[in-house]
């Protein structure tokens, strides 16, 4: 009885105030873009480098350490973003000198709609013209300007956050058992866990990936199956939007390069069939409890990501709720989250 009496006479007031917080939190990410972008990336990068630098450190000095930790990171960037720029470049000047066959097919596709009322005369005059390629590459231009601030900045809180690691885990081991801090502490160090295996698992199945849609379209005669191959590496670290470029893009140039739409559903149908084996079937099997969300939360992440921070929130939307979940279901007050974003523990023994 005076359990429900109690569960009546609750106040609203701390439920309000949480959905308060949570909202400037979100409109904070959203607006601060270029403060919160760069340091949740960095935290992953963190999460990822300090066994190699704790590693490191017992044998030599923390700033010769920290200055061989740094330069596996740039250099793993500087290659990824090489291949990365590499294959797209070869795509966008192999579509550049076939412009002809591409307008060819556009006339095709135009006559065939118009033929079902649906006009779409003049739409390439109008915005497929030099004009339009000139935009693309300024864009493009500023997006690379963009990207590599961006990335300076990840370095040095990637830096600072690798000097400053130590400390803040004593100063969180001070508190008390069954406090924030002491679950923050012990969260963190769980989600680190998983985070490295997930980008483990996530960089193991990129490579199937790429390997496989090289070898396909290398076997189907499709032009740049190397790039494909590269492309469906990268684009494999963005869940569901990656996959489906990487599968929609060597659709239509194999509808240019065969001409035929038989022979294109083929190719698409069979990039598919390898983005289904390899992200649904092999990869929640290898990842294990790692990503321990269900379905429709990877979906809401990775839109979400998108939504406040483009691509590069959906590439970083997956971890993040990793870590939320994580750290949430480690303190009392907060692990109705975890059972909530989580696939829960009858799932996770499935």
């Amino acid at each position: 009885m005076s359990d429900s009496t109690s569960e009546r006479g609750r106040s609203p007031v701390p439920t309000m105030i949480g959905i308060c917080a949570v909202t400037l939190v979100i409109v904070g990410m959203y607006w601060a873009q270029n403060v919160f972008a760069p340091l949740t990336f960095a935290l992953l990068i963190i999460a990822m480098l300090w066994p190699f630098q704790k590693g490191l450190q017992r044998y030599m000095p923390q700033l010769v350490a920290l200055l061989l930790s740094l330069t596996v990171t740039i250099v793993v960037m500087v290659l990824f973003s090489s291949l990365l720029a590499w294959s797209l470049s070869r795509v966008g000047r192999y579509a550049l000198s076939d412009t002809a066959r591409f307008q060819t097919m556009y006339g095709e596709l135009a006559a065939w709609l118009e033929g079902r009322g649906i006009v779409v005369s003049g739409l390439w005059e109008q915005h497929f013209n030099a004009g339009w390629v000139i935009r693309i590459v300024q864009h493009v231009s500023g997006r690379l300007n963009t990207t590599l601030t961006f990335l300076l900045v990840v370095l040095i809180y990637v830096m600072l956050g690798l000097l400053e690691i130590s400390d803040m885990g004593r100063k969180l081991a001070r508190f008390r058992p069954g406090s924030v801090g002491q679950a923050f502490l012990t969260g963190s160090g769980e989600t680190a866990a998983k985070l490295r295996r997930y980008m483990w698992v996530r960089t193991l199945m990129s490579i199937m990936t790429g390997v496989l849609v090289w070898g396909l379209t290398y076997g189907a005669g499709l032009s740049l199956s190397a790039e494909w191959g590269v492309i469906a590496f990268a684009l494999n670290y963005i869940p569901v939007i990656g996959p489906l470029f990487a599968t929609v893009l060597p659709t239509l140039f194999a509808i240019a390069q065969f001409e035929t739409w038989q022979a294109a559903i083929l190719v698409f149908v069979c990039l598919n069939l390898i983005q289904f084996l390899v992200g649904s079937y092999l990869e929640p099997r290898i990842a294990g409890n790692a990503l321990s969300l269900s379905p429709v939360m990877v979906l809401f992440a990775v839109f979400f990501g998108t939504f406040l921070w483009g691509i590069a929130g959906a590439f970083i939307g997956v971890p993040i709720v990793i870590a939320i979940v994580t750290i949430c279901s480690h303190h009392e007050s907060s692990r109705w989250i975890a059972d909530v974003l989580g696939v829960g523990p009858e799932a996770e023994k499935g």
